[in-house]
């Protein structure tokens, strides 16, 4: 690992640019090919932050094409130990509504195709997703969130689906009905490469839709991605403030299990 030039970072969407102070842009080139764009590094309240732009600033990455790996890979060689995930997600269950947040504590992957891992051999590694984001960090995100105002749901599972089609109704009835209560497309596999290379991962699932209407009070209209884009765009500063006290207030020390999540996880 070179010289730790950030210890903080964000994955998502464009937005969060102009939180950053005195912006400087690595390109990278990973084993695993390119970012899903150019580094750019800052400073908020004295930390350096490494920020990745998921779909690419002009966002020309469709959710299966991101190159996961290349972007944790990126995080891990600047130095970072922590990273928070925002995105946009799509409600299953009629009590968690467009505007509110989730702090997601599981995930059911539901995609196929991926490079959802760094261990392809000779070192056989095994790494838990019994637990796949971090407890401090979500318990973080949680309290700043309620404090600002924001309906805060604290925990929850989001199902993270190929894209980039949404899903049809008959797959959206089963997700509501197995009780899982968001879903996306980019969710899976960043958290648990995350873990792979012991970097705390925390999500912040923005809902902007009721996903194909099916549990919308009165009935809604299936998702479509220029809603998506309408409610994200009014709900920014939003996670961009959340994201910024999280920054602040985040411990110095960790003592979470993501730290160590590589121990006894090998075979051989």
């Amino acid at each position: 690992m070179e010289e730790q030039k950030a210890e903080i970072g964000v994955i998502g969407g464009s937005g969060f640019y102009s939180l950053l102070d005195n912006v400087e842009e690595i390109k990278f080139d990973t084993p695993y090919g390119p970012p899903s764009d150019v580094v750019a590094l800052g400073t908020i309240a004295g930390k350096r932050i490494a920020f990745i732009p998921r779909h690419g600033k002009s966002h020309h990455l469709p959710p299966h094409m991101i190159p996961y790996r290349a972007n944790i890979w990126a995080m891990k060689h600047l130095g970072v130990t922590r990273v928070i995930g925002p995105n946009a997600v799509g409600s299953l269950q009629a009590d968690i509504k467009p505007g509110d947040f989730v702090v997601c504590d599981q995930f059911v992957d539901r995609t196929y195709g991926r490079k959802d891992t760094f261990y392809d051999g000779p070192i056989v590694t095994h790494v838990s997703s019994a637990e796949p984001y971090c407890p401090t960090l979500r318990k973080l995100a949680v309290e700043i969130g309620r404090s600002q105002g924001v309906r805060v749901h604290d925990g929850g599972t989001t199902v993270c689906i190929q894209g980039p089609r949404f899903s049809s109704k008959a797959e959206s009835l089963w997700f509501t009905k197995m009780g899982w209560h968001v879903v996306n497309m980019t969710q899976y596999p960043e958290c648990i490469l995350a873990l792979e290379q012991e970097i705390c991962y925390v999500n912040i699932a923005l809902i902007t839709d009721y996903d194909v209407g099916i549990v919308a009070e009165g009935g809604a209209e299936p998702v479509n991605a220029s809603e998506v884009v309408k409610v994200l765009t009014e709900n920014n500063e939003r996670v961009k403030k959340l994201i910024l006290e999280m920054i602040v207030k985040m411990p110095e020390t960790r003592d979470c299990y993501c730290a160590h999540a590589l121990e006894n996880a090998r075979i051989g």
